[in-house]
């Protein structure tokens, strides 16, 4: 992308505006979408991408003073992106617990707020957890399901998948969302857990926390 492309959670009526974000990589961010950021009040930036993508997309902040975290949101121990859409999804239901519990602590540090989560597209591991936040906050699946596939019109996806090369070189081809990857995730985690606060409550969040983000963040 030749700019940024934010996506704020604006429409959902449980959640507070111009709080929490999402956008792609900010590696190819410009000079004006930089002045659009300052002008957000942005002071945290979530990036859920691997170390070898983070080393080799660095982030342009340009003048921007932001709290940068990187949260690798997929398993280290192999190269998950080779693997098909819907069995990354589930591989995020399966695994990813423990870094959301981070993400919303991360969410809770003082003046953290506002705040803009992305991995390298912005669609799937930032779609997810910006799923799961929203499920938190009380926001129905339909609100949910409807900001994550915003990301099609956002990423020029409405016509279909678009080619890109990779960290390493390789030809890869990011795919439209589909209503059924995200709903999937929600689906296997409540099967699992029975709800969402139960799954994140299971790895380690705290009841206290849930509060602090809901009053945080929730309308």
């Amino acid at each position: 992308m030749t700019d940024l492309q934010i996506a704020g959670l604006r429409n959902a009526r449980e959640v507070r505006p111009g709080l929490l974000y999402r956008s792609a990589t900010l590696n190819q961010l410009t000079a004006e979408g930089a002045r659009a950021l300052a002008k957000l009040g942005l002071r945290t930036v979530i990036d859920l991408r691997d170390p070898a993508e983070v080393a080799h997309w660095p982030a342009r902040l340009h003048e921007l003073e932001l709290d940068v975290v990187n949260l690798p949101m997929l398993p280290q121990d192999a190269n998950h992106r080779d693997e098909p859409l819907p069995q990354i999804y589930r591989l995020l239901a399966d695994t990813a617990g423990p870094v959301l519990v981070t993400v919303v602590r991360r969410l809770l540090e003082p003046r953290a707020l506002p705040a803009l989560v992305h991995c390298a597209v912005g669609k799937d591991r930032t779609g997810v957890t910006v799923a799961v936040l929203l499920d938190l906050l009380g926001v129905p699946d339909e609100e949910i399901l409807a900001d994550y596939l915003a990301s099609n019109a956002g990423l020029g996806l409405d016509d279909g998948p678009v080619e890109y090369l990779d960290e390493r070189g390789r030809l890869r081809v990011s795919n439209p969302a589909r209503p059924e990857l995200l709903t999937g995730v929600l689906d296997r985690i409540r099967e699992q857990h029975g709800s969402v606060e139960a799954y994140l409550l299971g790895h380690g969040l705290r009841a206290e926390e849930l509060a602090a983000l809901r009053a945080a963040l929730a309308d």
